[in-house]
């Protein structure tokens, strides 16, 4: 094997690796929600627009109000990462369509990306009641004490043991 073969053999797995390599850094880009046309979303108009006109324009909505049908919402949001990356947001909106009592548009809000507020979770467990046990202590902890506190001994509503009907002794 001449030393031209063997250089371009290394090139050709140097370049094979750096690809392989690179392909984890690709961009991820995804959709969530509602698919917007920005020209369906402005033909809905306050004042002239009823529920099944909206529902005929825009399609169903993505979640209606909680308490009550008065307001419709149709929410998109698109992101973006890197390979294992934390997604973040790239283009978000949210419409909301108000109905007055009669079922007829009232208003008509958008609001987009100047709405996403990042979370960050407080560090550290949550303090909880009770002992800290093992998993050999949660697993066989009840070997043995099955039947223990219902013959009479005490438990935590009952302290002295004494069955209901009375028959236990003082």
């Amino acid at each position: 094997m001449t030393a031209s073969k063997r250089r371009a053999g290394v090139a050709a797995t140097a370049a094979l690796a750096l690809a392989a390599g690179l392909s984890g850094c690709a961009e991820i880009r995804n959709h969530q929600g509602y698919v917007i046309d920005r020209t369906l979303v402005a033909s809905v108009q306050p004042g002239v627009d009823n529920r099944d006109s909206v529902r005929s324009t825009l399609g169903d909505p993505s979640l209606a109000g909680e308490f009550d049908d008065s307001t419709w919402y149709y929410w998109s949001r698109a992101t973006k990462q890197f390979s294992f990356g934390t997604p973040k947001p790239v283009n978000q909106l949210l419409l909301a369509v108000h109905f007055d009592p009669s079922g007829t548009v009232s208003s008509v809000d958008h609001s987009g990306l100047e709405t996403v507020v990042p979370i960050h979770p407080a560090p550290g467990k949550t303090p909880t009641l009770g002992r800290t046990r093992s998993l050999f202590q949660e697993l066989f902890g009840n070997i043995g004490a099955v039947g223990g506190a219902g013959v009479g001994g005490p438990t935590a509503d009952n302290p002295n043991g004494h069955s209901a009907g009375g028959g236990g002794t003082p």
